[in-house]
């Protein structure tokens, strides 16, 4: 069965286990999805499922779009991700519910897109320590220091570390465990935190490293 599901992050909370003590969870609002497509070795030269998540305006989507969608009388779909899986065990136009999909207990790998911090120092980007704080300098204490090596090779190479752009980059969680199903309302609580923002898309598969 397909281990897989996209979602939207709700935001953190806490909820209490038999002995009475406090877990912090983060809601997902996961599903329901539906298989939009299956794509199998022989056709597309590898398995996978497309899955769609979040019904929208149809003047929202391309003509392409909504003519990929209405092959299997689906409704305008704003998400769509692929899901690699050998035997998924599921048909186009199947509608999947986090209830069939995860309990409680299982470890799943969460991915979602960092909240963006703009442009950010090397202190904060990179944990660099800085430099003293005293013997003269007084303006220099949350720089990065030299970062040249004289004539050879007179230049700085690529991928130093340095100020820049922080934050906004596809980010992995792994092995949070599912603490909470409510399939009714279609929400999902895993122990810890998720990254992204509230309202941020995330997609949810089992763990690869148990």
């Amino acid at each position: 069965m397909l281990k897989g599901l996209i979602g939207k992050k709700v935001g953190m909370t806490q909820i209490f286990d038999a002995t009475g003590s406090a877990i912090p969870v983060t809601l997902i609002e996961a599903g329901p999805c539906y298989v939009t497509q299956v794509r199998t070795v022989e056709s597309e030269g590898y398995s996978a499922v497309q899955l769609g998540f979040a019904e929208a305006k149809p003047k929202r989507l391309t003509g392409g779009q909504l003519g990929h969608l209405k092959r299997n009388n689906l409704p305008p779909l704003r998400f769509l991700r692929e899901f690699r899986e050998k035997d998924p065990g599921v048909k186009e136009g199947d509608v999947l519910n986090v209830g069939e999909v995860f309990a409680v207990g299982e470890h799943i790998d969460v991915i979602g897109t960092s909240k963006g911090k703009g442009f950010a120092g090397a202190m904060k980007r990179y944990h660099f320590r800085g430099g003293p704080a005293t013997h003269g300098q007084s303006d220099r204490q949350r720089s990065p220091g030299s970062r040249g090596s004289g004539t050879t090779p007179g230049r700085v190479y690529k991928g130093a570390r340095g100020p820049g752009h922080m934050g906004h980059d596809r980010v992995t969680t792994q092995n949070l465990v599912v603490a909470l199903v409510d399939a009714e309302r279609n929400l999902l609580g895993v122990r810890g935190s998720v990254p992204g923002p509230k309202g941020g898309l995330v997609v949810i598969k089992g763990a690869r490293k148990q």
